[in-house]
């Protein structure tokens, strides 16, 4: 606990908080919609901003904002006209995206070690400038995902119903990748572009486990990101091992355990439910 009187740890336990609180709550709509990989693509094409702003030395954090909504618009788009379908859009941003990201990286003076920042994470390097970002965007995004809940999830669950009554779909839509897009590169700091999808959606998946209503999902999946946020940097502090690899394995470990857990409670269940007794047979009558 000794470490946690610096100013740098501080700043990384706060701004997981943050990350951990708002993955979860943008996460369970792209769960819901089946995109929870759109965290990776985005997160790619994020990463092609990162190089574009080393080589113009320019802001990378700026430069990888509009890459991402730039990118998640873009797969909105495609999704919503039907030209190709979603895997394949992903897909494409994938592979794209970060041989872009490497390429222009690889092109600018900026040494491997700027690089592994953004894939992995480096909390530990967030500046009092960075938090304040991390923070105010943070928010805005959980506020965001609490405050249009019931439209957001009637777009996800059933877009003709919604459509049908009366909700702004395709504003939504493109809400949720505009937030998605914010949520990838606040969290690039914190857990990396390769690991950002797991914040997302391992909290949600564990949650849903143990729930059954979308409010009490939402609401166990943000508690469960606050503990693997929190929980991870605190392994990292005493374990010395990257923050972002702690948080998320602490996430599945998460994950791992309500799951073993489940199955346990239904086996027990099982066995301690009373067994039916069998109807008698009705007797054969021989007629003579």
């Amino acid at each position: 606990m000794e470490l946690f009187q610096y100013p740098y740890m501080q700043r990384a336990l706060i701004g997981a908080l943050v990350i951990g609180l708002a993955a979860p709550a943008l996460g369970i709509y792209l769960v819901q919609r089946r995109l929870a990989l759109i965290g990776d693509g985005v997160g790619h094409v994020a990463l092609t901003g990162v190089g574009a702003g080393l080589l113009l030395n320019r802001s990378p954090v700026l430069v990888a904002v509009v890459a991402a909504i730039i990118g998640a618009v873009t797969i909105e788009l495609v999704r919503a006209r039907g030209r190709t379908s979603g895997d394949l859009a992903l897909a494409l941003l994938f592979y794209g995206g970060i041989a872009g990201g490497v390429m222009l990286v690889g092109l600018s003076d900026s040494t491997n070690a700027n690089l592994n920042a953004y894939l992995f994470g480096s909390l530990t390097t967030i500046s009092s400038t960075d938090l304040t970002t991390i923070a105010v965007l943070g928010a805005a995004i959980t506020v965001i995902m609490l405050a249009l809940r019931p439209a957001l999830f009637a777009v996800c669950h059933d877009e003709e119903y919604a459509r049908v009554s009366g909700l702004p779909v395709r504003t939504l839509n493109l809400l949720l990748a505009v937030t998605t897009a914010v949520t990838v590169t606040i969290a690039m700091r914190a857990v990396g572009v390769l690991l950002i999808s797991a914040l997302m959606v391992v909290p949600v998946a564990t949650a849903q486990q143990v729930t059954r209503g979308f409010r009490s999902t939402m609401t166990a999946a943000m508690a469960l990101g606050l503990f693997a946020a929190g929980g991870g940097i605190f392994v990292a502090a005493n374990a010395d091992t990257a923050p972002g690899a702690s948080v998320v394995l602490l996430a599945i470990a998460s994950f791992l355990v309500v799951a073993v857990a489940g199955a346990a409670w239904r086996v027990l269940r099982r066995r301690r439910a009373p067994v039916a007794a069998p109807s008698p047979e009705p007797h054969e009558v021989v007629l003579g």
